[in-house]
């Protein structure tokens, strides 16, 4: 990263009407068919539901999509102040969804630069308080868009995350981008949340063995299925099976064979059936499985 950018601004007042529009280049922007429908119903364990993609879809309508082909819930997570206070808004307002809140750590050195990190992280720590949400997320470090000088920020950030997760007793997902030793030494140092969560889980099958043995869940996202991720294929191999959750990240990292096109919460049965076919499981008997999973690590969805 080269200079840092000036934050979201932290005055927001309505997050109803926060928006992001991710920008769309060349790429086919149409949203792919739905899926077949799932018997047993699973969760989408992290999205990005305010950032528009392509022809864009509410909140109201990704949620409709998702329900008809058995994604029953999604975890809304946020990476600044005002995607956060969306999250936790959409939380608030939506019984299909839970928020997870945070500054993401690519964020983490832009609001140092503004002298301002702390005061995200009391934003973070405010809306970690509501009764609807249930992780600090996405936290973590990034060795590939931030540069040397901003990794003090996002160690310190990463820190004071951890603390938060703790602090309310609820869940916490890592974003780790060609940082994976770090954020492992991170977590035995300090000590890591009674439900930690890799979002997008990017490592080896050697990592998914350490993260197996200190409890940590991994979660999976359409990249699992593409040609060059053996590295995660290989990982689903060796993680127990009460470990693994299945996300989107959307609108980003969209299975094959859509790659490229917008991603949402209803094509996680795609990414489902790919996961079941590699294991060799039953598609009802993994689903049945994903689901207690994600109720393990965030709650129910109805309370």
């Amino acid at each position: 990263m080269s200079e840092p950018r000036v934050p979201y601004p932290a005055e927001a007042t309505d997050p109803s009407n926060y928006v992001r529009v991710r920008e769309k280049g060349s790429r086919d922007v149409s949203y792919p068919d739905a899926p077949e429908p799932l018997v047993v119903p699973v969760y989408d364990n992290h999205a990005h539901l305010e950032i528009e993609d392509g022809v864009g879809l509410s909140l109201d309508e990704q949620l409709e999509r998702a329900g008809a082909v058995g994604v029953v819930g999604v975890v809304q997570a946020g990476g600044d102040i005002d995607s956060s206070r969306w999250s936790a808004w959409a939380a608030a307002s939506h019984p299909r969804v839970l928020a997870a809140v945070a500054i993401h750590p690519n964020e983490a050195p832009a609001y140092a630069a503004a002298g301002r990190l702390a005061e995200a992280i009391g934003v973070v720590d405010e809306l970690a308080a509501q009764p609807r949400v249930r992780a600090i997320g996405e936290t973590g470090l990034d060795f590939f868009r931030t540069d040397e000088a901003g990794l003090p920020a996002q160690f310190e950030s990463f820190e004071a995350h951890i603390a938060l997760a703790k602090k309310h007793a609820i869940a916490m997902q890592i974003h780790d981008r060609d940082a994976h030793d770090a954020v492992l030494e991170t977590l035995e140092r300090v000590g890591a949340p009674d439900r930690t969560v890799f979002h997008c889980f990017s490592g080896d099958a050697e990592m998914a063995r350490i993260a197996g043995d200190r409890g940590y869940y991994l979660s999976f996202a359409g990249n699992v299925t593409f040609k060059n991720a053996q590295n995660l294929r290989d990982a689903l191999a060796v993680i127990p099976r009460e470990r693994i959750l299945v996300e989107t990240d959307a609108p980003f990292l969209t299975p094959s064979p859509h790659r490229g096109r917008p991603n949402a919460p209803y094509l996680v049965p795609v990414t489902v059936r790919f996961i079941a076919a590699e294991l060799g499981v039953e598609l009802d008997e993994l689903c049945a499985q994903i689901a207690a999973n994600t109720l393990e690590v965030y709650g129910s969805f109805d309370d």
